[in-house]
């Protein structure tokens, strides 16, 4: 039985990570930040779901919480934050780009390196960040969202150092985009149901192995451009 982390798990694509991980008979353990927020994943109740209340910019915690779990297969750095919408050029707000960078980019890679001694004698041994569509240069042809997209483009930089540093291990390292996807994030209007993006995404990782790494792919497995 194979183990997977998957961050933020509580709403959103996590729950349904989460979810999907369990009837597939994965061993998961899921991370929350509050527990008000988290009726829906306590609420899955499987024998294979440990539940962790843990803050992901909460460094000085991931000691004692990287201790305390088995070795992890898997792990999936989702937890976000979008912060401010509908800002543009000349409303940037400085601490909320402070506060998104923290989440979205500098949270993973610690997250990464406190779990590395865990992943390191799996046999499976991924690691994905999800990413998105607004972190490409390409395909930013609107302008705007200068925090998110700046925070996500990062992300993908430091996924790309990562599969460089950790290929001599084997570990496989994904940056992955789950699309326009109906939650609190992606809003009533988003194309894509949770379960469709999520199952996708489970697709996408299963069929990566060492020669997929460093790559930024959507959630039907096609390459995106940087």
């Amino acid at each position: 039985m194979k183990t997977v982390l998957i961050t933020g798990a509580n709403r959103g694509i996590g729950l349904k990570l989460t979810q999907l991980y369990l009837e597939n008979g994965w061993q998961v353990h899921a991370t929350y930040r509050e527990e008000q927020g988290a009726k829906q994943l306590f609420e899955l109740k499987r024998d294979n779901l440990h539940c962790h209340q843990l803050d992901v910019t909460h460094y000085d915690k991931l000691p004692q919480f990287t201790a305390s779990l088995p070795t992890i297969d898997l792990l999936i750095n989702n937890a976000g934050y979008y912060g401010p919408k509908g800002t543009g050029f000349g409303d940037t707000q400085v601490e909320e780009w402070r506060k998104v960078f923290e989440v979205n980019t500098i949270a993973p890679l610690k997250f990464i390196e406190a779990l590395y001694t865990n992943m390191r004698h799996s046999s499976y041994k991924k690691v994905v960040c999800i990413s998105s569509k607004m972190a490409s240069m390409e395909d930013n042809t609107s302008g705007a969202a200068y925090i998110y997209r700046s925070s996500k483009a990062a992300l993908n930089s430091v996924v790309k150092s990562l599969s460089h540093d950790l290929a001599q291990d084997g570990i496989t390292v994904l940056a992955l985009h789950p699309g326009w996807v109906q939650t609190d994030m992606g809003g009533p209007n988003a194309l894509l149901d949770t379960t469709t993006s999520a199952q996708g995404l489970m697709d996408v990782i299963e069929r990566a192995d060492i020669s997929s790494t460093g790559k930024f792919l959507n959630y039907d497995g096609t390459p995106l451009p940087w």
